[in-house]
């Protein structure tokens, strides 16, 4: 199975703020695909596991090697496969955006957006993260939102996990 647009992709990011659903996104879109899923978090050192759980946001120094560990991973397993790779990464500036497209290749951009309420109570919810609820005002101050010139699309995250995979799977049909 493959999936292509006509360039092909060698990876999707679903991006976004702390609980917009990134993880629950592209576990579901990378099952569909049979392809590779990469967790950023998993990529984060303790020590900035630590700095976030105490409220403390990472500096774009300290997120660097962060982005290449996981284009590092991204490209190992897409080589592997031979599939895309689908990551679940904040990708909050438009800077990291492009240092994952330099490192990786061909990257398409799933940005999930929403209610910034909604977003408070799905956080408060949230149990055994490291992320507590008051960094999502650091990461809306950070956010730089798609840029149209950037190759992706903007998700309302309260479609729920199927509607938006069967959305980025009509954009990019499976062909056999």
């Amino acid at each position: 199975m493959s999936i292509d647009d006509g360039e092909g992709i060698d990876a999707f990011v679903v991006m976004g703020v702390c609980g917009v659903g990134k993880t629950t996104l592209g576990r579901a879109l990378a099952a569909r695909l049979c392809a590779a899923f990469v967790e950023a978090d998993d990529h984060h050192p303790q020590s900035s596991k630590d700095m976030m759980a105490a409220g403390i946001p990472l500096t774009d120094a300290e997120r660097e090697p962060w982005l290449l560990s996981i284009s590092a991973d991204a490209r190992q397993r897409r080589v592997a496969t031979g599939m895309p790779v689908v990551i679940a990464c904040s990708a909050l500036r438009r800077r990291y955006r492009a240092l994952l497209s330099t490192e990786i290749g061909r990257v398409y951009f799933l940005y999930l957006t929403g209610d910034e309420d909604e977003l408070r109570a799905r956080i408060a919810r949230r149990r055994d993260h490291f992320m507590p609820a008051s960094m999502l005002d650091s990461q809306l101050a950070t956010l730089e939102p798609l840029g149209s010139d950037e190759p992706g699309m903007a998700l309302d995250f309260e479609r729920g996990t199927e509607a938006l995979v069967a959305e980025v799977l009509g954009h990019y049909p499976l062909e056999t």
